[in-house]
């Protein structure tokens, strides 16, 4: 077991789990029955010090996610998206990015600055939100794990390469030094 990830209600799946890689199905079925599943994603969200964490990186492969950002501790920016959209993105910028199923992996990364969403919330009102910055950067991040995408994914082949020891001892459970 994974020392660095902590156990909640939920546990954490790891690169190469191939749940990872699928396509996550759209959620139909709006109500309450979700409110438990949406509870679990927070905390196992919180307890392991993630900004975000898609259904499928707890072996879900749902259109889910939550964002978690705990800039202001007593204010906590908490949203339950489901069937999550990009509608419109422009800018770029270079940020350094990590990913709960990737421990002790952070890489720079360019990605849209501003972006247009739209999503649903667990008893199906929806949202249309326009972002920037650190939770522009979430959502994308997030959203690429719903569609099967991988941060790691984004970096260039030489990057990539430079990185498969690393990547090779995560999925084989074990935790980069």
């Amino acid at each position: 077991m994974n020392p660095l990830i902590i156990m909640a209600e939920r546990n954490i799946r790891l690169y190469g789990d191939p749940v990872l890689r699928l396509r996550a199905k759209k959620v139909e079925d709006f109500g309450e029955h979700w409110k438990e599943f949406v509870d679990d994603m927070f905390e196992t969200c919180s307890k392991n010090e993630g900004a975000g964490l898609a259904a499928p990186q707890v072996g879900e492969s749902l259109q889910m996610m939550v964002v978690y950002l705990t800039v202001d501790e007593e204010n906590p920016v908490m949203l339950n998206v489901f069937n999550p959209e990009i509608l419109e993105s422009s800018g770029n910028i270079t940020m350094t990015e990590g990913c709960l199923s990737f421990p002790e992996l952070r890489e720079e990364l360019d990605r849209p600055e501003k972006i247009k969403v739209r999503y649903f919330d667990y008893l199906g009102k929806e949202y249309v939100m326009e972002t920037d910055g650190f939770l522009a950067r979430v959502f994308q991040h997030e959203i690429d794990h719903l569609n099967g995408v991988l941060f790691v994914d984004h970096l260039t082949p030489v990057k990539r390469a430079l990185l498969k020891p690393k990547l090779k001892k995560i999925s084989e459970g074990d935790i980069p030094q």
